[in-house]
Formats: C-alpha cells, structure tokens, sequence
C-alpha cells in the first residue's frame, strides 16, 4: 500500500479510530439524533469515551457537550474509563438486593482496594453493578468475565473473582 493512500485513510489526527467514526457520522449525516449510535461506534472502537472523544463528538454532531455527557452517563453500557483486563458486575436489582448483593458488593470492595465503578490500580479488575440481570431465580447474581453465576456468597464470589485474576476462565 502506497503512502499516499495510507494516509488517505487516516482521519487528520493520524488516528483511524476517529476516521472510523467519521465515517458513521457522515453515515447519519450528522444527525443530532444519531447520538447514541455513534456513541456506540466510539465505545466499540475506543474502549471507553473519554472527555475528549465526547467533546468531538459534540462538536461534530453539533450538540451541547452537556447532552452528550448525560446521554453517555445515563445509559449503564457506555464507560468513561477503560476497563479492567477483568470485570465483575455484581446485580443490585431487589431480588438480588435483598438477597444480600450490598455484602458481596462490599468485600468486592474491601478485597480489591476498588469502589463499584473503577477499576483497579494494576487495571486487572473492573467492578461493576447492574440495575438488574434479569436472573432473578438465582438472586444475588454476578457476572465475572461475560458468565452469569447465581446464589452468591461473599466466599464464593471473592473465590470466582481470584480464580478469574490469577488463571483466567
């Protein structure tokens, strides 16, 4: 491939990520209301939106950078920050809730240095919560690396989470 032509495919900044995205935004024309498409395609392709990602996108959409925050922190599948190489979302639905998901959400906590939200230090683990799985027979649910584990306790989840670290799934 020519030189010339690999830079053709760059957007301005060098980054192809950001051509990428271009390229979908012209794709809906740069409709206002093709927001959370794009902010999709951003997440997909950057792993998380970070500030300045937002803000170009504001721009490129021609939205106040205000709305595209709030519709990027109100829906729980958008991330402002990378993630871990591992990720522990614990259910805080009612089911799980009053099944104990508060307690295993705290020694997750207490165990990892981590509040629900972040990720650790070494950006081994991410810990997570969710409104609801929707696995409410098996209350409390976690989800350790995409798999779906019922009846949690404090011991067994800790045990979930250290095999994930330390030997992977």
């Amino acid at each position: 491939m020519s030189v010339t032509k690999k830079k053709s495919q760059l957007h301005p900044s060098g980054d192809k990520r950001l051509r990428m995205l271009s390229a979908t935004m012209k794709r809906h024309q740069y409709a206002p209301d093709a927001l959370i498409e794009v902010l999709h395609q951003a997440q997909e392709l950057f792993g998380y939106l970070e500030e300045d990602l937002l803000l170009y996108i504001a721009h490129s959409l021609k939205l106040p950078p205000s709305r595209v925050y709030g519709v990027a922190t109100f829906y729980h599948f958008f991330t402002l920050n990378p993630k871990g190489k591992h990720t522990c979302v614990v259910c805080m639905g009612t089911a799980c809730y009053v099944k104990g998901a508060a307690n295993l959400l705290a020694s997750l906590e207490q165990q990892h240095q981590v509040k629900a939200g972040e990720t650790t230090s070494d950006g081994q683990l991410s810990l997570l919560t969710a409104r609801c799985l929707g696995a409410c027979g098996i209350a409390p649910a976690v989800v350790v690396d995409g798999k779906v584990a019922g009846h949690q306790t404090s011991a067994s989840v800790l045990s979930r989470v250290e095999e994930c670290l330390h030997h992977g799934f």
